[in-house]
């Protein structure tokens, strides 16, 4: 029996013993659900080899290859993927619409003993299901923001402050990126869609009475976009500001952008365009600390030049309600513990 879910918290509450994805590898790339496990029934050249018969030649001769490419590759992952599962094991199966791929896999399994059943709609369901949530309904979640300057360890104190128990959602580490010009990681980010399956899902397993901390950000990290339900959340948030002084946060972020500031070529080439807002003078004398090997002295001049006056035209414009400040002190191990307790408190606070 097909099962079928009306919301994406049922969805995510299944209650499977796991969830399997078979589409191709370059449809599990793009998104999935979170969790699921990849073992596609045709890969990414044996998917278009099968459409483009489909649509080139016949349908029969395209559906007959398929089903004995499917069948193969379902035998080569009993036998190394799941051969370890007992009799009681109960997988849930999608493909992209809940149609022969997962109709197939799952029947294979069911011969087996195995209760798998598969997703109606498939992965199309799910889709719908995140987009309804994170686009067309508002949230019941209440978020507190937490702003400063460039450099004063916010993405650190998140991971203390949730430490200490309270709840919070890491908006950067979702998208993973930094959440700046220079914030690209070593790693891609992960595709809108992959974010949104993320974000959806981190969303769904806060408690709604219980107050958020998040990152103060701008409506997109990086390249991924905060759809606009969470965007209007943050938007009205008050806010709590962690206070540190500018050679405390050069240091802070010295050691923090080690990778990005030892790669002087991908450096000139992120910083170039800002001509058009800084200067050719002020951009020519950061590229003169680059080629010196200046990273101490180009992170200040960045933060002083560049990043400290954004963040100021960025808080006049958004006429933010700051409900607390915070210092951070010299951004070491005592500082971010002290001002991680605070922020804590607050949080439990804005709670009650």
């Amino acid at each position: 029996m097909a099962m079928t879910f009306s919301t994406l918290t049922e969805f995510y509450d299944h209650g499977f013993d796991d969830v399997i994805d078979v589409r191709s590898p370059a449809e599990y790339a793009e998104d999935h659900v979170p969790g699921a496990i990849s073992l596609p029934v045709l890969d990414n050249e044996e998917r278009a080899r099968v459409g483009t018969i489909y649509v080139q030649d016949s349908p029969f001769k395209a559906r007959k290859l398929g089903a004995a490419l499917v069948f193969r590759n379902a035998a080569n992952h009993i036998e190394q993927h799941l051969s370890h599962h007992e009799g009681g094991w109960r997988p849930l199966v999608y493909c992209w619409r809940g149609g022969q791929r997962s109709g197939s896999f799952a029947w294979t399994l069911q011969q087996i003993g195995w209760r798998a059943e598969v997703v109606q709609g498939g992965y199309q369901t799910y889709r719908r299901l995140v987009n309804a949530y994170l686009y067309k309904t508002a949230l019941p979640h209440r978020f507190l923001l937490l702003d400063g300057y460039t450099g004063t360890a916010k993405t650190d104190l998140l991971k203390l402050v949730a430490a200490r128990g309270g709840q919070v959602l890491d908006l950067e580490g979702l998208a993973n990126h930094r959440g700046s010009l220079l914030g690209d990681r070593p790693e891609p980010q992960p595709l809108q869609k992959g974010f949104e399956s993320a974000l959806a899902s981190a969303l769904c397993r806060l408690d709604p009475a219980r107050p958020v901390l998040v990152e103060a950000e701008s409506s997109k990290i990086g390249q991924r976009i905060i759809p606009p339900s969470v965007w209007s959340l943050m938007k009205a948030a008050p806010r709590i500001e962690v206070q540190a002084g500018v050679e405390a946060r050069c240091r802070y972020l010295t050691r923090a952008y080690d990778d990005i500031l030892s790669d002087g070529p991908m450096l000139r080439e992120k910083l170039d365009p800002l001509r058009a807002h800084r200067s050719n003078a002020v951009v020519d004398g950061w590229f003169a600390q680059i080629s010196e090997g200046d990273k101490a002295g180009l992170t200040r001049a960045l933060m002083v030049q560049h990043y400290d006056p954004s963040y100021e035209k960025s808080r006049r414009a958004s006429g933010a309600d700051v409900m607390a400040e915070v210092n951070a002190g010299a951004l070491d191990q005592p500082g971010l513990k002290a001002a991680a307790d605070r922020i804590a408190a607050l949080l439990e606070r804005f709670g009650g």
